[in-house]
């Protein structure tokens, strides 16, 4: 046996021999209950506590649910009601239109009126056309009325004014004006505008304008004009001329201011001064303005007399020293060989022919014939 083994020994007991009777037990000391009995009493209040948080949070929580619930509740009411207040207003609408369908009239009605809508559109389409032919007519009229205006006006300016430029345009807008009529009837009386427009533009052109301002400027240089007096250069004295008596000095100094010279080569002009070179000045600028009177009248005789006349005066009181009064002269002499007149044609054949033509043309309007009634409104009689 081994030393364990009879450790072990003594404590057992044979089983043959009786069990020694039982010691009483010690009473074990026990250990303070106070502090077991907080401890459970602390986990029970943080268990309470926990739950009461809990139960608060979850109360809160359902009473978060509960108001949103109660304002979708509030809305779908609010919109309840408005689906039911436009149903309302569709069922007072719907009213209306079956109230207004009521009064509506019958198919036979209906047909009636639908009858009396056609022939009323027929009508009306035929008035329509009506209507247009009558304009169209008025304003070929007012067109044909205007092209005989213009062709006066042609007439007018050439017999008035003898404004070539001006007459050949109003004789060609004339023209314009039956061309775009596109009428073979108006055959005859373009032919005779034509035949005058081609003799306007025929005719040389002339700048009466411009001729009358050229005078106008040549009678302001007139009344400009001045006399050249004459000048005598007196020599130096010699030393032959210091014996001279008083009587030969006397002479030397009067024939400053008078000298009489019997071997001149020229005319001598009269000196003018005063009241007569006013006087030559206003019958120089009355012949120029003379002059400018015919360009604008046309009169070739009048203005030929009249720029004579006045190189007449600047040469019969001007002497040919005088540089101003000699280059006015020429001038005048230049414009007197310019035209101012020119045969002009005659028109009166034109404006004939397109009133002969006018007059064709309103000739079977003058009795129109009666239109045809129609089936409908013969039905309506």
């Amino acid at each position: 046996m081994s030393e364990a083994d009879s450790n072990k020994d003594p404590l057992q007991t044979p089983a043959s021999e009786p069990a020694p009777a039982a010691e009483p037990a010690k009473p074990v000391p026990s250990r303070p209950a106070s502090s077991g009995g907080a401890k459970a009493v602390a986990s029970l209040a943080l268990l309470v506590g926990l739950g009461g948080v809990v139960l608060g949070g979850y109360s809160y929580w359902q009473l978060q649910q509960l108001g949103a619930q109660e304002a979708d509740r509030q809305a779908s009411l609010q919109k309840a009601d408005e689906q039911t207040r436009q149903l309302a207003a569709g069922n007072q609408q719907l009213a209306a239109r079956l109230g207004r369908l009521e009064q509506l009239p019958s198919a036979a009605e209906l047909d009636e009126r639908r009858r009396l809508l056609a022939t009323l559109q027929s009508d009306q389409q035929r008035l329509a056309g009506r209507v247009e032919q009558v304009l169209g007519a008025s304003r070929e009229e007012w067109r044909l009325a205007e092209a005989e205006h213009l062709l006066r006006m042609a007439m007018l300016q050439l017999s008035a004014m003898q404004d070539v430029k001006s007459a050949e345009m109003l004789v060609a807008e004339a023209d314009l004006i039956l061309q775009k009529q596109d009428d073979p009837s108006a055959y005859a009386a373009r032919q005779k505008l034509l035949e005058g427009l081609e003799a306007l533009r025929s005719l040389p052109q002339l700048d009466r304008t411009g001729l009358f301002l050229q005078l106008g400027a040549l009678r302001g240089q007139s009344s400009q004009l001045s006399a050249l007096a004459p000048e005598f250069v007196n020599g130096e004295a010699g030393p032959e001329d210091l014996g001279q008596s008083r009587w030969q000095r006397w002479l030397d100094e009067l024939t400053r201011y008078v000298r009489v010279d019997f071997d001149a080569s020229a005319d001598v002009k009269p000196l003018l001064a005063g009241q007569t070179l006013g006087q030559v000045r206003l019958a120089l600028s009355l012949a120029i303005e003379q002059a400018q009177w015919a360009v604008l009248n046309g009169n070739a005789e009048v203005y030929r007399q009249a720029l004579q006349q006045a190189s007449a005066l600047i040469s019969d009181h001007f002497s040919e020293d005088n540089g101003q009064a000699r280059g006015l002269r020429e001038r005048i002499d230049a414009l007197a060989q310019r035209e101012v007149e020119v045969q002009l044609p005659d028109l009166s054949s034109a404006l004939k022919a397109l009133q002969a033509y006018v007059e064709k043309r309103e000739a079977p309007n003058e009795t129109p014939a009666e239109p045809e009634m129609s089936e409908q409104e013969a039905q309506r009689t």
